[in-house]
């Protein structure tokens, strides 16, 4: 039982939770704005989207570090580094593997009407796949003012 007091009273861990619920519940709501429909798996659970959750995410457990450890602490050096490799790998690779996917999607499609072959069509690649600059930067806000908020209660 004590285990289960510990996780849930680690601040730390509790802000990258609490950060990463955040923006995904944001998204859920961004998303409907942008879209115009409302799928409950796509939204919560999907990768992409406004705000970048693993932005959120990292920023929170830095945040949460620097406030308990200390700016001069490895906890805030290791979790630092963590945050700003996540933020590059979603603005960079994984938005750049959404563009492949889309361009691929395309190609497929041409070919399967090109060819009528209906057994030529197959599941779409997913495209929302990384972020822009504007997504990452509303992920870091939300992620650094989930930890801070989180401060105020554990």
């Amino acid at each position: 039982m004590k285990y289960i007091v510990d996780i849930f009273t680690n601040y730390i861990l509790m802000s990258a939770v609490c950060s990463w619920l955040m923006a995904q519940i944001l998204k859920g709501f961004t998303g409907v704005f942008k879209l115009k429909k409302f799928t409950f798996t796509e939204f919560f659970f999907g990768t992409g989207g406004m705000p970048s959750s693993h932005t959120a995410a990292v920023c929170g457990v830095a945040t949460a570090a620097a406030v308990r450890c200390g700016f001069a602490s490895a906890e805030f050096a290791i979790s630092a580094v963590l945050a700003m490799i996540v933020m590059r790998d979603a603005m960079g690779m994984r938005r750049e593997v959404g563009k492949h996917a889309k361009a691929l999607n395309q190609i497929f499609e041409e070919l399967a009407k090109a060819k009528n072959d209906p057994e030529m069509t197959q599941k779409a690649l997913g495209e929302l796949v990384g972020h822009t600059p504007l997504q990452v930067f509303a992920g870091v806000f939300v992620g650094i003012g989930s930890s801070l908020l989180l401060s105020l209660v554990l």
